[in-house]
């Protein structure tokens, strides 16, 4: 995910609390997120039905998501309390994207075709919004955004004209503005990227930038050294062929090591091969030994661990220990979008509202 969050001081190894969800016995992984005993996911109220597939964890106390109808809901006390904090008019919008720099700085990204392509910001928690960028290109769809760091950040289109559309701010979010073309390769018949959990598109440090597709020939992966000015792109070995397959979600521990999760989103459809890693940057990429056994469509690295991540997707979510190379699942509740803090509070939401904090056993 992007470096947006400031480092804060860490009070339990990041490690530690891996091993606990990983050796979770047999029975707890087969409980109710909020009975599985050794660290799991606790569910929060969040008050709404609405779908969350946007997610930025702040720290175990703040988090803010943001999904379907308009909803964007914000927490300061762990989960124990959500403000709604929409931006007003917004209901006909889909959020699935957000970036935050903190509790009360945030960014959101409305997806859809032409204008219901829209960013807002707001710097006071969600008191007041201001619609930063709509989009007037009927051929655009924009879906997903990511931050360097406070001021520069990028948002990814699916292709017009043959090629990506990638927007550029350097103010935070306040402006935005169109990048050329010509550094952008070619995309492939069919090809697109899906607003699936805010993870389409990723960054890690102050340049480096991935985007990832589906939905055609191939399933790959885009990369960028100069924060979306020119790109690479690379094949990957997760499930394409169909609108439905792909690369779903990234993320990048550092410029060199990320991993992908995608499949095959239809219910019941099978999705081998549905997890990948890279130690190059994303020029090159090796599918998972053990995958997840069914489509994952968020993913994020645990915080202060080289090895650790989890995944997570409506039938489950999925730890590695290994960085990526085995998985294996330890949850069976349904979500679409991970995130994690540098404070090791780790946060998922999906489906009815649903949205979950890592926590570990009740004494």
């Amino acid at each position: 995910m992007s470096m947006m969050r400031r480092v804060v001081a860490v009070g339990l190894c990041g490690a530690a609390l891996a091993t606990a969800v990983a050796a979770a016995p047999a029975q707890a992984r087969q409980a109710r997120p909020e009975g599985v005993s050794g660290a799991g996911w606790r569910l929060k109220d969040s008050g709404t039905d609405a779908r969350f597939r946007g997610l930025a964890a702040v720290s175990r106390t703040t988090a803010w998501v943001a999904g379907s109808k308009g909803t964007v809901l914000l927490t300061h006390d762990g989960g124990r309390g959500w403000r709604d904090v929409s931006p007003p008019g917004a209901e006909g919008l889909e959020f699935r994207d957000v970036e935050a720099f903190d509790g009360r700085r945030a960014v959101v990204l409305a997806i859809g075709e032409g204008e219901a392509s829209r960013v807002f910001r707001t710097d006071d928690a969600g008191a007041t919004w201001t619609e930063t960028f709509r989009n007037t290109d009927p051929r655009a769809f924009y879906d997903c955004v990511t931050f360097f760091d406070a001021r520069n950040g990028i948002a990814l289109s699916d292709p017009v004209e043959g090629k990506y559309r990638v927007l550029a701010t350097g103010d935070g979010g306040r402006s935005w503005r169109v990048l050329p073309s010509d550094g952008m390769p070619a995309a492939q018949p069919g090809e697109s990227a899906f607003a699936a959990s805010g993870q389409c598109l990723v960054s890690s440090g102050r340049r480096d930038a991935w985007f990832a597709t589906g939905g055609a020939a191939g399933a790959r992966v885009f990369h960028s050294a100069d924060r979306g000015r020119t790109w690479t792109v690379a094949d990957t070995p997760l499930p394409a062929g169909d609108p439905a397959r792909g690369v779903f979600g990234l993320a990048f521990r550092d410029a060199r090591v990320g991993l992908a999760v995608g499949g095959d989103y239809r219910a019941g459809q099978a999705s081998p091969k549905a997890a990948a890693v890279t130690a190059d940057g994303g020029a090159g990429w090796t599918e998972a030994a053990a995958p997840p056994p069914a489509y994952r469509s968020g993913v994020t690295w645990l915080p202060h661990s080289r090895r650790t991540a989890l995944a997570v997707g409506p039938t489950g979510t999925d730890v590695t220990t290994d960085g990526g190379r085995t998985w294996r699942t330890v949850d069976p509740g349904s979500y679409d979008t991970v995130d994690c803090a540098p404070d090791l509070g780790c946060w998922a939401a999906g489906e009815q509202g649903r949205v979950a904090r890592l926590e570990p056993a009740r004494s």
